[in-house]
């Protein structure tokens, strides 16, 4: 997801321009304040729009954080299908998977964690973000359709991959006492068997 929002409104904005700096609002808000640190108005206002322009396209705020999250992942899933299609050996491009996912979740990491807290405690979050997670385990070619152990063997990399760049971009592991070279270097070991 890209950090800037698109050109200033129109009197005839199209809904989906609307829509996209509203979305982009709330990653910015909530990467700002926290889920919690903001409100739909905020949101709405930051987006240059009314607060009933927010109500025009989203329920609440939670419905406007699932969204961002949707976008996020797109954008991530995008740069990541580039990277393994790229050229060079798989320990190059596992690297690179690696960095950029790392950078990734350090530049959107309070939108990261405010999903994780989300999904936690709301159903509709839960429910929402699964799908998420099955789409992203269709684009590993590791669908319902793969072989029981490719899925599995994709769905362990995924959150495995995931979790140790969030504690990456969160300082956790450095709080351990992990250095954050032996981190990035299991990762790139953990990428390169599915590149290959």
């Amino acid at each position: 997801m890209k950090p800037r929002l698109p050109p200033r409104r129109t009197r005839r904005d199209d809904p989906r321009h609307t829509r996209a700096r509203l979305v982009l609002a709330t990653a910015r808000e909530i990467e700002g304040r926290g889920y919690e640190g903001t409100d739909s108005n905020r949101i709405a206002r930051a987006a240059g729009y009314s607060p009933g322009t927010f109500y025009r396209h989203f329920n609440d705020k939670r419905e406007a954080l699932l969204a961002a999250h949707h976008e996020w992942v797109d954008a991530e899933w995008e740069a990541l299908d580039a990277l393994v299609a790229g050229a060079g050996p798989p320990t190059e491009r596992a690297a690179a998977i690696v960095d950029f996912l790392v950078g990734h979740h350090r530049r959107w990491r309070r939108l990261r964690a405010s999903l994780r807290a989300l999904v936690a405690t709301d159903a509709e979050a839960r429910r929402r973000h699964r799908e998420m997670r099955r789409r992203q385990l269709a684009r590993m070619n590791a669908g319902p359709a793969a072989p029981r152990a490719r899925r599995a063997a994709a769905a362990l990399l995924l959150l495995e991959v995931e979790r140790i760049a969030d504690a990456l971009a969160d300082g956790e592991l450095v709080a351990l006492g992990v250095e954050p070279r032996l981190a990035r270097r299991h990762l790139v070991d953990k990428v390169v068997p599915y590149l290959g």
